[in-house]
Protein backbone atom coordinates (compact mmCIF):
# COMPACT_ATOMS: atom_id res chain seq x y z
CA UNK A 1 0.00 0.00 0.00
CA UNK A 2 1.06 3.61 -0.56
CA UNK A 3 2.08 4.95 2.85
CA UNK A 4 2.21 8.56 1.62
CA UNK A 5 -1.46 8.33 0.67
CA UNK A 6 -2.35 6.99 4.13
CA UNK A 7 -0.51 9.90 5.75
CA UNK A 8 -2.23 12.47 3.50
CA UNK A 9 -5.68 11.02 4.23
CA UNK A 10 -5.02 10.89 7.97
CA UNK A 11 -3.72 14.46 8.01
CA UNK A 12 -6.86 15.74 6.29
CA UNK A 13 -9.08 13.74 8.65
CA UNK A 14 -7.27 15.14 11.70
CA UNK A 15 -7.63 18.70 10.39
CA UNK A 16 -11.35 18.14 9.81
CA UNK A 17 -12.07 16.46 13.15
CA UNK A 18 -10.20 19.11 15.14
CA UNK A 19 -11.33 22.02 12.94
CA UNK A 20 -7.73 23.14 12.26
CA UNK A 21 -6.41 25.66 9.80
CA UNK A 22 -4.10 24.11 7.16
CA UNK A 23 -1.02 25.80 8.65
CA UNK A 24 -1.70 24.32 12.12
CA UNK A 25 -1.10 20.75 10.86
CA UNK A 26 1.04 20.69 7.74
CA UNK A 27 3.74 18.92 5.81
CA UNK A 28 7.26 20.27 6.17
CA UNK A 29 7.67 19.13 2.60
CA UNK A 30 5.27 17.19 0.43
CA UNK A 31 5.81 13.47 0.89
CA UNK A 32 7.15 11.47 -2.04
CA UNK A 33 4.60 9.46 -4.01
CA UNK A 34 4.36 5.68 -3.98
CA UNK A 35 6.27 4.87 -0.81
CA UNK A 36 5.08 1.32 -0.35
CA UNK A 37 4.82 -0.61 2.91
CA UNK A 38 3.27 -3.96 3.73
CA UNK A 39 0.39 -3.83 6.15
CA UNK A 40 -3.29 -3.52 6.74
CA UNK A 41 -4.45 -0.10 5.53
CA UNK A 42 -6.92 0.41 8.37
CA UNK A 43 -4.36 -0.46 11.07
CA UNK A 44 -1.79 1.87 9.54
CA UNK A 45 -4.37 4.67 9.24
CA UNK A 46 -5.22 4.21 12.91
CA UNK A 47 -1.56 4.40 13.93
CA UNK A 48 -0.91 7.52 11.84
CA UNK A 49 -4.10 9.22 12.99
CA UNK A 50 -3.24 8.45 16.65
CA UNK A 51 0.08 10.28 16.22
CA UNK A 52 -1.68 13.32 14.74
CA UNK A 53 -4.41 13.23 17.38
CA UNK A 54 -1.86 13.09 20.22
CA UNK A 55 0.18 15.95 18.77
CA UNK A 56 -2.97 18.06 18.52
CA UNK A 57 -4.24 17.23 22.02
CA UNK A 58 -0.87 18.00 23.63
CA UNK A 59 -0.06 21.11 21.59
CA UNK A 60 -1.13 23.49 24.29
CA UNK A 61 -2.78 26.77 23.35
CA UNK A 62 -1.44 26.98 19.79
CA UNK A 63 -1.38 24.01 17.44
CA UNK A 64 1.77 24.03 15.33
CA UNK A 65 2.55 20.56 13.98
CA UNK A 66 4.92 19.68 11.15
CA UNK A 67 4.69 16.28 9.46
CA UNK A 68 7.39 14.72 7.30
CA UNK A 69 7.57 11.41 5.49
CA UNK A 70 11.23 10.56 5.03
CA UNK A 71 13.33 7.79 3.55
CA UNK A 72 16.51 7.80 5.67
CA UNK A 73 17.78 4.80 3.70
CA UNK A 74 16.66 2.57 0.84
CA UNK A 75 14.83 0.11 3.12
CA UNK A 76 13.06 2.44 5.58
CA UNK A 77 10.20 4.93 5.64
CA UNK A 78 9.79 7.25 8.62
CA UNK A 79 6.85 9.41 9.56
CA UNK A 80 7.94 12.26 11.85
CA UNK A 81 5.29 14.26 13.69
CA UNK A 82 6.83 17.30 15.40
CA UNK A 83 4.88 19.60 17.71
CA UNK A 84 5.80 22.60 19.80
CA UNK A 85 3.52 21.58 22.63
CA UNK A 86 3.85 20.65 26.28
CA UNK A 87 6.74 18.22 25.79
CA UNK A 88 7.57 15.07 27.71
CA UNK A 89 9.96 14.65 30.64
CA UNK A 90 12.92 12.53 29.48
CA UNK A 91 12.30 9.90 32.16
CA UNK A 92 8.84 9.28 30.66
CA UNK A 93 9.88 8.80 27.01
CA UNK A 94 10.15 5.00 27.17
CA UNK A 95 7.01 4.54 29.29
CA UNK A 96 4.58 6.49 27.13
CA UNK A 97 4.20 3.56 24.71
CA UNK A 98 3.06 1.22 27.50
CA UNK A 99 -0.58 0.17 27.58
CA UNK A 100 -2.75 2.57 29.63
CA UNK A 101 0.25 4.72 30.61
CA UNK A 102 -0.24 8.48 30.82
CA UNK A 103 2.22 11.08 32.02
CA UNK A 104 0.73 12.67 35.11
CA UNK A 105 1.37 16.38 35.52
CA UNK A 106 -0.57 19.63 35.47
CA UNK A 107 -0.29 20.03 31.69
CA UNK A 108 -1.62 16.56 30.87
CA UNK A 109 -4.36 16.57 33.49
CA UNK A 110 -6.67 18.57 31.24
CA UNK A 111 -6.31 16.19 28.29
CA UNK A 112 -8.73 13.30 27.98
CA UNK A 113 -7.41 9.93 26.91
CA UNK A 114 -7.12 6.25 27.72
CA UNK A 115 -3.39 5.74 27.46
CA UNK A 116 -3.87 3.40 24.50
CA UNK A 117 -3.06 5.60 21.47
CA UNK A 118 0.73 5.33 21.56
CA UNK A 119 0.53 1.68 22.59
CA UNK A 120 -1.47 1.04 19.42
CA UNK A 121 1.01 3.01 17.30
CA UNK A 122 3.97 0.95 18.50
CA UNK A 123 2.04 -2.34 18.31
CA UNK A 124 1.04 -1.71 14.68
CA UNK A 125 4.58 -0.65 13.76
CA UNK A 126 6.11 -3.77 15.30
CA UNK A 127 3.52 -6.02 13.68
CA UNK A 128 4.89 -4.91 10.31
CA UNK A 129 8.58 -5.02 11.21
CA UNK A 130 8.96 -1.40 12.29
CA UNK A 131 8.97 0.59 15.50
CA UNK A 132 7.81 3.85 17.05
CA UNK A 133 9.62 6.17 19.42
CA UNK A 134 9.49 9.69 20.83
CA UNK A 135 11.98 12.45 21.46
CA UNK A 136 11.59 15.56 23.60
CA UNK A 137 13.91 18.05 25.22
CA UNK A 138 11.56 18.10 28.20
CA UNK A 139 8.48 19.86 29.47
CA UNK A 140 7.43 22.89 27.46
CA UNK A 141 9.82 22.04 24.61
CA UNK A 142 7.62 20.05 22.24
CA UNK A 143 7.97 16.48 21.03
CA UNK A 144 8.77 14.51 17.92
CA UNK A 145 7.17 11.12 17.35
CA UNK A 146 8.57 8.77 14.73
CA UNK A 147 6.86 5.80 13.13
CA UNK A 148 9.44 3.71 11.26
CA UNK A 149 8.38 1.01 8.77
CA UNK A 150 10.21 -1.20 6.28
CA UNK A 151 9.89 -0.02 2.71
CA UNK A 152 8.88 -2.44 -0.02
CA UNK A 153 9.25 -2.07 -3.75
CA UNK A 154 6.50 -2.83 -6.20
CA UNK A 155 7.30 -4.71 -9.36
Amino acid sequence: MDFSAVVRESLELARLRHNLRPEALRFGQEPPENLAVLGNAEELRTAVFNLFDNAIKYSGEETNIVVDVLTPNIDTICLNVRDRGIGIPRVELKRIFNRFYRVENAATGQVKGTGLGLFIVRSVARRYGGDAYAESEGEGRGSTFTLRLPRVYRA
